[in-house]
């Protein structure tokens, strides 16, 4: 499968997932119409973060972890968001930059970047932007941010090693990268490397903690962290592979644990 065929399949699912938001359609989960009650995107952010955003940005965001409460984000810096979605985390950011800071998103999917501005003005936040492009081919100078985050994307990444490059040559010395992420935690049987709707799901395209953590420091990164916080079990592994038509029986037992969320956090030198 060619990088364009996974930018094509990644482009529609989250093409109509963000239509999907715009709609306001509900489902079993209630507030987040598009976790359809899956264990990887619930369940993320507390109230107190969800309160104050429009309701289309919470319905989108489709995420594994909250990179912004792991970022430690401080006024006047500047935020970039790969693969932004319908803004919640560049809303989030913006917030804790305050005035003097700006937060960026970078979405390849009209769809979801029209969602994210609309969301954005609804917010009435002015300290952010929204820009169309891949991740593997960053819009924006070299060192001109001071934090990157991004959540569950890198994963769907056909050329993660480029994507990595990319962050490292936007930061800007002693800049740092907090991201959430899915990882693998040992060997999985390769029908699930196959199948393309868990690549598009943040599951197929997960990379090892290892193989993580070595790919950040051959991109140049230093104090490098790789910490899962989320493992996933038999019975949730059941209900994502049943969704994408496996035989979710034979394969469970072989998943269980073997999927985790994570939080990854790296740091560009200084000199």
């Amino acid at each position: 499968m060619t990088t364009e065929d996974i930018h094509a399949q990644v482009r529609e699912k989250y093409g109509a997932a963000a239509r999907q938001a715009a709609a306001a359609k509900s489902s079993c989960c209630g507030p987040n119409p598009l976790a359809a009650c899956d264990p990887i995107t619930s369940n993320l952010y507390g109230s107190e973060e969800t309160s104050s955003l429009p309701e289309k940005a919470v319905a989108a965001s489709l995420g594994c972890g909250n990179p912004t409460a792991a970022a430690e984000l401080k006024p006047g810096e500047t935020v970039l968001d790969l693969g932004s979605g319908g803004g919640i985390d560049v809303l989030l950011s913006a917030k804790r930059v305050g005035p003097t800071g700006r937060a960026y998103g970078l979405d390849m999917t009209d769809d979801m970047l029209a969602l994210a501005r609309e969301n954005a003005k609804k917010a009435g936040a002015t300290n952010v932007e929204f820009l169309k492009g891949q991740i593997e081919a960053i819009p924006l100078p070299d060192a001109s941010v001071d934090v990157i985050i991004s959540n569950c994307v890198i994963n769907l990444s056909p050329d993660k090693d480029r994507v990595l490059r990319e962050m490292f040559r936007v930061l800007k010395p002693g800049g740092r990268l907090a991201i959430s992420d899915v990882v693998i935690r040992g060997d999985v049987p390769a029908d699930i490397r196959r199948n393309m709707e868990l690549w598009v799901g943040c599951v197929a395209g997960a990379l090892r903690e290892d193989e993580y953590g070595a790919k950040l420091r051959a991109a140049g990164f230093e104090a490098i962290g790789v910490e899962p916080w989320r493992v996933y079990r038999i019975e949730e592994a059941r209900d994502f592979l049943a969704g994408a038509g496996l035989d979710a029986d034979a394969l469970a037992p072989h998943v269980d644990g073997k999927f985790a969320s994570a939080f990854i956090r790296a740091r560009k030198a200084v000199a």
